[in-house]
Parts: structure tokens; sequence; C-alpha cells
């Protein structure tokens, strides 16, 4: 009975240290490698490297378009104004919709958890003695007028016909306005892209900020420009060559 009892013990210690080798054996899943579903993922900044860096930079920064991270940014536009582009994105522009519901990949919670965090970057007290345009504009813009505006406020960086200056680059390219909307200007003329040295709205003439209805018609200006067909890349090319992107 005794070498019963002994040789169960020693059956059951294998088992244990056997277990226990298993567990910690190269190559087993740790307890807290789970892969998460993608709509369940809430961290701001794993939704937000995954769906928004890439245009718009690491951390809200800049890249491809504005800095999200701007204070001016962040003040002109609220909360809706934000949610309401992440969510149905912004129609002829790259600008996608990313919720289910408008055939996206992202959550409603989801998509609240980008604007809770986008939000976090502001500085309440950035525009406090400011007065700046309203993010949009109800009122339609005159082009005659923004040429002139054009002229007071933009021509000493992007030259004096749009076509490029010595410090920044064209803004009448047709390839450029087909990119971007008539809000997306809007908001590069309030804001501007100071990751790229190009001022708000207040500095692009000392001590004479834009008004609002300067803004407008600037707008208006560049948009009356934008082509009716976006110009084709590789146009004067060989079938051949433009497939592959050659001269």
């Amino acid at each position: 009975m005794r070498t019963c009892q002994a040789i169960g013990s020693a059956l059951a210690m294998f088992a244990v240290v056997v277990c226990v080798a298993c567990s910690n054996s190269p190559g087993r899943p740790a307890q807290d490698s789970a892969v998460v579903p993608p709509d369940q993922i809430v961290n701001f900044s794993v939704l937000y490297g995954q769906n928004c860096a890439g245009c718009h930079g690491p951390n809200g920064e800049g890249g491809a378009t504005i800095a999200l991270a701007d204070p001016v940014f962040l003040t002109i536009a609220d909360d809706a104004v934000i949610r309401q582009t992440i969510t149905n994105g912004v129609s002829g522009t790259p600008m996608p919709a990313f919720a289910q519901s408008a055939g996206g990949m992202l959550t409603d919670k989801q998509i609240d958890v980008i604007v809770r965090g986008i939000r976090s970057w502001a500085k309440p007290d950035t525009l406090s003695n400011a007065n700046p345009p309203p993010y949009a504009s109800q009122v339609a813009g005159d082009p005659g007028r923004g040429a002139a505006a054009y002229a007071i406020y933009c021509s000493s960086c992007h030259g004096p016909d749009g076509q490029g200056g010595r410090k920044a680059s064209s803004i009448v390219d047709g390839s450029y306005l087909a990119l971007v909307s008539d809000q997306d200007l809007r908001t590069n003329v309030i804001v501007g892209r100071p990751e790229l040295g190009a001022p708000d709205w207040r500095s692009d003439v000392a001590g004479h900020p834009m008004s609002a209805k300067e803004v407008s018609d600037v707008v208006a200006w560049l948009a009356a420009l934008r082509p009716k067909v976006p110009p084709r890349p590789y146009a004067n090319l060989s079938p051949k060559h433009a497939e592959r992107g050659l001269p």
C-alpha cells in the first residue's frame, strides 16, 4: 500500500513539473498576449497611429496634411467638426470615411476615443486675445476680391500668380486643387502650416490679420481656379511608359 502511495505521489509531482515546464516552453503565448479584435481597440495611441498618423503625422504634428495638434486648429474646430470629419470623411479628397456606418472600420466608441485624444492636445489660452475667423463660412466669398486679398497676404510667399515663390510652392496647381476641398483651403488659410513655415491668418502681414471676409474671398479665388477635370499624370507619355511611370 505504501509503495502504491509513493508511486502515486511521484506521478503527481511529475505531472506538476511537466505542466510548469510546458507553461514556460519557448513559443508558448503569454497570458497577456491574446489578440484584441480590431473593433475592440480603445487605446488612443494605437487608433491614431493606425488611422491618422500616416497623413497628419506622429502625435498630430503634421505631414501630408494639417497638424491636428495645432492649437489654432483645435480652437476653431470643435468636437462636432472633428467627429463629423472622421466619421464621414471629406468627399473628393484623400480623407476617407472611418465610421463603420459609412463603410469604414471604426466603431462609434473608437471614433469618440480619437476625438477625445485629439482634443487633449488643445491649449485653451492659445487665442485668448484674438478673434479668429470661423471654421466654416455661411457666406460665399468673391473671387475678384479674393485675387486682391491674395496679392496682399499670400503673394510674398507663393508668388504673384500663386505658382510658387521664394518661400513656398504653388497653390494654384491643378492636381493640388483637385485634391483639396474648399474647407481644406479655408482651414489652411486660417491655421497656416506652421510645421512648413506657413503662418496663420494673423501673421501674413504684420499687425494686420486677415478678416473672415478676406479669408472667404481668397478661398473663393482658389476654388475658381480648380479644374473641372483633374489633370492626368503622365498625360504626354506613351501608354506603355505611362503604365510603368516612366518618362
